[in-house]
């Protein structure tokens, strides 16, 4: 099945570090590489987890727009926790009731020793489908 790679000028070049934010299917499904708290370069912008997750998502919504999506059309969410505890897991689900209320699309959760980058925290991947 062909697809189309997107890489938003909204969000950090990927392809330096080894892949594409967006992955469009003909079929209607979009994938979505993990997002973090990254800036214009691919750095991480910030030290705190709760802001951390905030600019996570803020990120994640830029790739869906990209593929003219929004939160609305994601069907599963894969999360990621650097040392993960209750409270992280409290702020995650305060920044997810946050968006899609009392009606979050699947996630799974992952405690994580590290990610990509030392000073990442969090980090976000999504499916999501076109109507």
């Amino acid at each position: 099945m062909a697809h189309t790679i997107i890489n938003p000028s909204g969000l950090h070049d990927p392809v330096r570090f080894g892949y594409g934010h967006v992955a469009d299917t003909p079929g209607g499904l979009v994938f979505v590489a993990g997002q973090y708290a990254s800036d214009g370069t691919g750095e991480v912008a910030t030290d705190d987890f709760d802001e951390q997750v905030g600019l996570a998502l803020a990120n994640l919504r830029t790739a869906l727009g990209a593929a003219g999506l929004d939160f609305e059309h994601v069907v599963q969410l894969r999360t990621y926790i650097v040392d993960h505890d209750l409270a992280k897991l409290e702020i995650l689900g305060r920044r997810i009731g946050e968006i899609w209320g009392d009606r979050p699309p699947p996630q799974t959760l992952t405690g994580v020793a590290a990610l990509a980058l030392p000073a990442m925290r969090f980090e976000v991947d999504a499916v999501a489908l076109r109507p």
